[in-house]
């Protein structure tokens, strides 16, 4: 599989800044789920259908990845946060359901 992982305009890759800013424990768990999708490895990950084709893994506790896969062997991950409650923070699922909208428009798919 191939993994794409979110950049800013000016190139930054947020999802792993996000992760790096961590701790420690949760790092680690962070590194390991992007080396899962990297193998291929996603039954072993816990994952959830979130809205449209948008997909969510969860690690380390309360923190999560936003993604979507693309022809079955392009992985999209669009946005990395920490969960606060029971459901998505409105500003989060904001930044998800743009992003893929975005990333819709440069592939000509539609994932929400």
């Amino acid at each position: 599989m191939n993994v794409y992982r979110y950049k800013s305009a000016g190139g930054k890759d947020l999802i792993l800044d996000y992760i790096k800013n961590l701790s420690n424990a949760e790092i680690v768990d962070g590194l390991s789920v992007l080396e899962k999708f990297e193998k291929s490895e996603l039954d072993t990950l816990v994952i959830k259908q979130w809205q449209g084709k948008i997909s969510e893994v969860y690690f380390y506790r309360h923190n999560r990845i936003f993604y979507v896969i693309v022809d079955g062997q392009d992985i999209y991950m669009l946005h990395a946060c920490r969960k606060q409650k029971n459901k998505t923070e409105k500003h989060d699922g904001e930044i998800a359901i743009k992003r893929a909208k975005e990333l819709g428009k440069q592939l000509s798919k539609k994932f929400v």
